[in-house]
């Protein structure tokens, strides 16, 4: 069978080139490092429940559970990076028609609010954890753990948004106020 209509030469289809894009981790710390670390945790153990389960057929029964929680755990520590890098997802598109002032006004309040949330958050996981008895169902181990690790990340993400913010206050530039300066390997939509 051939679906190449009979007119065609073979050396006139046209060449297909694929660049891979270079991997940059110039911007990991070593305060990202947890977020691997928990990953590789969380990659062994649903494979293991995947093995056990459909190699095997007799599946471990704590894997299903400590997999829940190595996400939860990926998820918040993921987000400190993501507050220390300033990437979580915004809605930028209204600051286009914004003056430069009025930017800086939007930056200060988006400031102020993403500290005041964070805080909040870290006071209520804290109460939250202090008043969990609930031990995990397929190991002995409280539940109040994975809410003590939330409040931290919780924690890590008020203390960033505190940097970002003294640094927008100091510096008098981010990227809402001047995405000109800031688009530096940021890929263009159009």
């Amino acid at each position: 069978m051939n679906d190449r209509p009979p007119n065609l030469d073979p050396m006139d289809e046209p060449e297909v080139h694929f660049e891979e894009e270079e991997i940059d981790l110039s911007d990991l710390r070593w305060d990202d490092i947890p977020v691997f670390v928990i990953f590789w945790i969380l990659a062994f153990v649903v494979f293991l429940q995947f093995f056990t389960r459909y190699v095997l057929n007799d599946s471990l029964g704590w894997t299903e559970e400590i997999a829940r929680f190595l996400l939860i755990a990926v998820t918040f520590t993921g987000a400190i990076m993501a507050v220390r890098k300033e990437s979580h997802i915004a809605v930028e598109f209204l600051y286009r028609w914004v003056s430069r002032t009025g930017r800086r006004i939007a930056q200060g309040v988006i400031d102020l609010v993403t500290i005041g949330f964070f805080g909040l958050l870290t006071w209520l996981t804290i109460q939250l954890s202090g008043r969990t008895q609930q031990m995990m169902v397929s190991i002995d181990v409280p539940k109040s753990y994975v809410y003590w690790f939330v409040a931290v990340c919780f924690a890590g993400m008020t203390l960033y948004a505190l940097i970002n913010g003294w640094r927008h206050l100091r510096t008098g530039t981010s990227k809402l106020i001047d995405p000109q300066l800031h688009a530096e390997g940021v890929p263009r939509m159009d």
